[in-house]
């Protein structure tokens, strides 16, 4: 039988120096006693996806909206995907893989419906309200706004996972200290991980929909060589078997290089402890200058081709449009809002009580509310 203080243990063997143990966790917000059988990150990992929020991922758009089509990442794929791939990076490195995929997971549960135009509408509702960002919303979700206990608000998460979704670097609630300058390196892998996760699945999504042709991402040198370096290991006479072939060598490519650098980082700057990594100003776990050239191009071909192609840009307006319109009409009459969220309206400003009920909608949800709000022929 393995208990707690027995993986604590374990963790001690096998972790570098430079990675956080849970048995040096500072904690939670609210004192619990420790479970006796899962280390704090590992019961973060599992408060996290019994969570509300986490479920509504499913629903919620990461470039393609729900209705377009079942194939394409959903945020609730994506933060897999991005787990899977800074737990790679993490074993590596011998990081804590626990506390990474944690992290990971929760690092997009701040989002709203239709992705970052959703974000950019919110943003734009909340000026002079206390303004919206995602990451911090995901502080808020973890530390207010799940109800699971009766003796604390939210889900009572440890600092050193709420301090990796805190990528601002501001005060967390609840604590006296500053945070450190930097992120740790598990959090640092999961931003790298993200990064490496929707430049390539967003690439594969791209593709898929038609809106690009692999005509025009053979012109990058990263797509060309990757191509290249692929179709070595075996042709592939089916364009979706090739696409899939080229994509997975870019990743690992990605992986491999950033495991690589980081590691020259690590050695060259003498970190032997996690405060070490928070106290530099550069980012430790970083590619290769080298990999972050071959990026830029790709980078800006996505941006150019993808995220602002007319039919994202039509239906990020028209999702814009949506929220914005809900957003007033709970304003104008909160006796339309749930109990639960119209209760908090004589406690709180009601800009940010609408905010948090909108932000945590899917996009479904979303859609049909408008229906149910403006649309005389619909039942509510």
């Amino acid at each position: 039988m393995m208990t707690r203080r027995e993986l604590e243990a374990q963790e001690r063997r096998s972790l570098a120096p430079y990675a956080i143990h849970a048995s040096d966790s500072r904690g939670r917000p609210h004192r619990e006693p420790e479970h006796p059988y899962r280390t704090c990150f590992q019961r973060d990992h599992d408060r996290i996806i019994h969570s509300t929020a986490f479920r509504r991922l499913e629903y919620k758009t990461q470039v393609f909206v729900i209705h377009e089509g079942d194939y394409y990442r959903t945020r609730l794929t994506h933060s897999l995907e991005v787990a899977q791939i800074a737990e790679t990076i993490a074993r590596a490195l011998r990081l804590n893989i626990d506390l990474a995929r944690s992290i990971a997971l929760a690092h997009d549960l701040g989002h709203g419906p239709f992705g970052h135009s959703g974000e950019d509408a919110l943003r734009e509702l909340m000026e002079g309200h206390g303004g919206f960002d995602h990451n911090l919303q995901a502080l808020r979700i973890v530390d207010l706004l799940e109800q699971r206990y009766p003796s604390f608000p939210g889900l009572n998460l440890t600092q050193e996972l709420r301090e990796g979704l805190n990528k601002h670097r501001r005060s967390l609630p609840g604590s006296a200290k500053p945070p450190p300058s930097n992120l740790g390196l598990e959090a640092q892998v999961v931003d790298l991980a993200d990064e490496i996760a929707y430049d390539h699945h967003d690439l594969d999504d791209g593709l898929t929909s038609g809106l690009i042709l692999e005509e025009e991402v053979g012109k990058i040198p990263i797509w060309r060589q990757a191509r290249r370096e692929a179709l070595k290991r075996g042709p592939a006479t089916r364009p979706e078997i090739r696409r899939y072939q080229v994509i997975r060598f870019l990743i690992n490519w990605r992986v491999t290089d950033l495991i690589r650098e980081s590691e020259r980082r690590i050695r060259k700057s003498g970190i032997r402890k996690p405060s070490h990594a928070q106290a530099t100003r550069e980012r430790t776990i970083a590619s290769s200058p080298e990999v972050e050239g071959l990026r830029a191009p790709l980078k800006r071909f996505l941006n150019e081709r993808l995220y602002r192609h007319p039919r994202v840009v039509r239906m990020a307006d028209k999702a814009q449009r949506l929220l914005a319109e809900l957003f007033r009409a709970y304003l104008r009459k909160p006796e339309q809002l749930p109990d639960t969220t119209r209760r908090r309206l004589s406690k709180e400003d009601p800009y940010r009580v609408v905010c948090d009920y909108i932000a945590g909608m899917t996009d479904r949800y979303a859609t049909e509310e408008y229906r149910k709000l403006f649309d005389p022929s619909e039942r509510v």
